[in-house]
């Protein structure tokens, strides 16, 4: 295998830090190029289509709707010639890279649509594909019943499926009726990994979109039930990202500020930036309703940082696993409010040692090895 074409809806344009996903699926391009030749086709919000040259990597950039991919939805009707146009454009896109670059194996991040057009131009060429899942591809359009007759075909015709959750593994498995291989996502950043000792004032942070499923609004509840007694052990906290709660957020944090809290507010980060954060705080906070395992974890433990989680996904048995952190006892205010006080009276040092062993399971260099020997044997 020494030509591999990766087929995402998540590359990101920019370096701000708000396609999180895509910021994964693009180290794990820069990575798999230093040993193969890597191709990327992406869709994009703009009016014309572009083409990137890197080393040994080149990212194709096609028109879709002239907005992004998250905003169409198969189930609203309106929405259904912007989805069959950018369907038949990735489609015949997918092909032609396949045919000219003479390419041997195509990677679809994530199942739909771009398993969809890995399936079509892998059988048109006479190669193979393989997907892997995000949550959103099982939890939202596994519940359309025609989209999800599309979903089961592409995973049940791929080489080999991946899912970047354990619990999701079998959730796909359950869909296609065949093995799913749990494959963490992670992403290339760079951290000065330390621990503060002795510490008697604490550094929280938050980084994540400000959206109901990544519990934005539960961590606010959490901190206003906090009592002067809590928040004299508290240094500062950090409420770092951006979403469609920002009014929320905004509200909120100011509420907090005016009763003297030291909570501070900022918006969506480069890496650079978010190493930053991590490397300055003590904790960071995880207060999803609804998740698999975020980048944010992987980028925690690489700061050598333990988190807060609420208990949903993945994360319990994390935690459990490489005992890296603290739980709360359900998704709810009231628990998290409790598991920031219940943290003010424990040394994050306590966990770093789960915290390394976790930093080193989430290598990018790991991840892009495996799948490369994965690929390479005979089918």
């Amino acid at each position: 295998m020494n030509t591999v074409l990766l087929i995402s809806t998540s590359y990101p344009q920019s370096e701000d830090g708000s396609e999180s996903a895509g910021s994964f699926v693009r180290d794990f391009a820069v990575e798999l190029a230093q040993t193969k030749k890597v191709l990327v086709l992406a869709p994009v919000a703009t009016d014309a289509d572009t083409i990137e040259h890197a080393d040994n990597l080149q990212v194709y950039r096609f028109r879709g709707a002239g907005k992004p991919l998250s905003t169409l939805s198969p189930a609203r009707p309106a929405d259904w010639p912007d989805i069959m146009r950018i369907l038949y454009r990735g489609r015949h896109l997918a092909e032609q890279i396949a045919f000219e670059h003479k390419v041997d194996h195509i990677f679809a991040f994530w199942v739909l649509p771009s398993g969809y057009w890995a399936k079509q131009a892998a059988s048109k060429v006479g190669i193979d594909y393989s997907t892997w899942a995000l949550g959103s591809d099982i939890w939202s359009l596994a519940n359309i019943p025609l989209v999800k007759s599309v979903l089961k075909n592409v995973l049940l015709d791929s080489r080999r499926n991946y899912a970047d959750g354990v619990r999701l593994t079998k959730e796909v498995e359950e869909i296609s009726k065949r093995q799913c291989d749990f494959l963490p996502s992670t992403r290339q950043i760079e951290i000065n990994a330390s621990c503060r000792s002795n510490i008697r004032k604490f550094r929280f942070a938050f980084l994540g979109r400000w959206h109901p499923n990544k519990g934005s609004d539960l961590l606010l509840q959490a901190l206003d039930m906090l009592g002067d007694n809590d928040w004299e052990l508290i240094e500062e906290l950090r409420f770092f990202g951006g979403g469609p709660q920002q009014e929320l957020v905004h509200a909120e944090l100011e509420s907090l500020r005016s009763s003297g809290r030291p909570v501070i507010q900022g918006g969506f980060v480069n890496k650079d930036a978010a190493a930053d954060l991590l490397a300055w705080s003590d904790y960071v906070i995880l207060p999803s309703r609804i998740e698999s395992i975020p980048l944010i974890f992987s980028d925690t433990m690489k700061a050598g940082k333990p988190i807060l989680a609420t208990p949903v996904g993945d994360l319990p048995e994390l935690l459990h696993k490489y005992q890296c952190g603290l739980l709360a006892e359900s998704c709810s205010a009231a628990a998290l409010s409790q598991l920031i006080r219940k943290a003010l009276h424990v040394q994050p040092s306590t966990f770093s040692e789960g915290v390394k062993m976790a930093a080193r399971d989430f290598s990018l260099e790991t991840i892009v090895k495996r799948y490369v020997s994965d690929i390479s044997q005979q089918p």
